[in-house]
């Protein structure tokens, strides 16, 4: 959460330069007020530049929870949000490659039904013939990219949109996903396998939750600080030491209290484990990578992508194939929840709520704009809706209608951080 926070509460500011002998250190209390003086005034500019960052995402967040925590005392119970924990990963995967897709302007409707095949796949040949489970799990994840690629290539050769090409896809994928199967219909997985143990596994030691807060908080803090002294160096703006350990702290605090309420029912879980080092992984493809930087590139505009010779074919291709390939794990993931594959694997609102975590977590439908902390705090809100429902028993019906308001919200918001863009010239 802190760092999709970091652009409403990023201080860029140079250090002032050091006293002279004309000037004094500003004492303890001075120093404080300086700091939150500036840091509000960062705010406001930010706030009319229309660079919200995921400040209201996070403020629907904490709202949703506060309002069903209300509700039902259980909500925010270690039992519920370490199922919730969990319960994020599977659509949350989906999710972070759908935001790639998002990046370029485009979107990609076949990712319910790469998400079914991954998973036939894998089924079909671990245990109706026998296929090592770590071969068979390569196997079915190498399926997801290649009809990605498939896809990729045909949007970037054909310039045919890529919601139409993906649409023609949910149709193909899924009836590969049918004719694999067969009339079996459903196939239940090893529940001591490997794959079923991808959300059944917990870490119940309270070292490692611990363990891996202080090493995240760590991470987050050697980065900031590399990047504070690279920028230094070359007379860019960067962020302030205290700034850096203020955003490190606050992290930290988060962490240590999210392996506090999850040591308190069964500990660390393997899935949100994995789940956070992809989502991190991928973040730094996009924003320190030269692929990472061509995609924001493309998004931001073809035709001056094309002037500054990027191969606008490659990007779109390997966008989509990371979209497949994210499709195949999610997919693996559902059905190691439910520890089993059936023709219904993959449909739904599967897609629907894929999409929706992507652009209610503050990726951008214009393109450009995008990370994959955005999936995870889009999936968080669709999710805690979900689960909080289901705690105070309220009509899926009722669902559907806060989830869809909340994803009206964040398009009208993303609208009007556009225009606002546009107005200043960035768009």
């Amino acid at each position: 959460m802190v760092k999709g926070m970091r652009n409403m509460a990023d201080d860029t500011q140079p250090e002032p330069a050091a006293p002279t002998a004309r000037t004094s250190r500003p004492h303890g209390g001075q120093a404080v007020t300086r700091a939150v003086r500036g840091w509000g005034a960062a705010v406001r500019r930010k706030v009319r530049a229309g660079e919200l960052g995921s400040f209201p995402v996070v403020l629907v967040l904490v709202t949703v929870w506060i309002i069903f925590q209300a509700l039902n005392e259980n909500f925010l119970s270690p039992r519920n949000l370490s199922n919730l924990s969990v319960d994020i990963v599977g659509t949350g995967l989906i999710a972070v490659g759908i935001v790639f897709v998002l990046l370029l302007g485009e979107l990609d409707l076949s990712v319910g039904s790469i998400s079914g095949l991954a998973a036939a796949v894998f089924a079909v040949l671990n245990v109706n013939n026998g296929v090592p489970e770590w071969l068979a799990l390569i196997v079915a994840v190498l399926a997801g990219t290649a009809a990605g690629t498939v896809q990729g290539y045909s949007f970037a050769r054909t310039r045919v949109p890529a919601f139409v090409v993906t649409l023609a896809g949910l149709l193909t994928w899924n009836g590969f996903m049918l004719s694999i199967l067969g009339t079996s219909g459903t196939i239940n997985l090893d529940e001591n396998g490997l794959v079923a143990k991808l959300t059944s596994y917990y870490f119940t030691h309270d070292g490692v939750a611990y363990g891996v807060a202080a090493g995240a908080a760590g991470v987050v803090f050697l980065v900031s600080h590399q990047d504070r002294r690279r920028r230094k160096a070359v007379g860019m703006p960067h962020r302030s030491l205290r700034g850096i350990a203020a955003r490190s702290g606050a992290l930290a605090v988060l962490a240590f209290a999210a392996a506090y309420v999850l040591n308190r029912f069964q500990g660390l879980p393997l899935a949100l484990l994995l789940f956070l080092v992809l989502v991190a992984g991928l973040d730094v493809v996009l924003r320190r990578t030269h692929y990472g930087r061509q995609v924001y590139a493309l998004g931001g505009g073809v035709e001056a992508a094309r002037r500054a010779s990027l191969s606008v074919t490659r990007v779109r291709t390997a966008v989509l194939a990371v979209s497949g390939t994210m499709a195949a794990i999610g997919g693996l993931f559902l059905a190691s929840r439910i520890t089993s594959v059936s023709q219904n694997s993959g449909s739904g609102i599967l897609l629907l709520n894929a999409i929706a975590a992507a652009v209610i977590g503050g990726a951008s439908l214009f393109g450009g704009r995008g990370s994959p902390w955005n999936a995870v705090l889009g999936i968080l809100i669709i999710q805690s809706i979900a689960s909080g429902m289901s705690i105070t028993d309220t009509p899926t019906a009722v669902q559907f209608i806060i989830t869809g308001g909340v994803l009206f919200a964040a398009v009208v918001i993303d609208s009007l951080s556009r225009r606002s863009h546009e107005a200043h010239g960035r768009a």
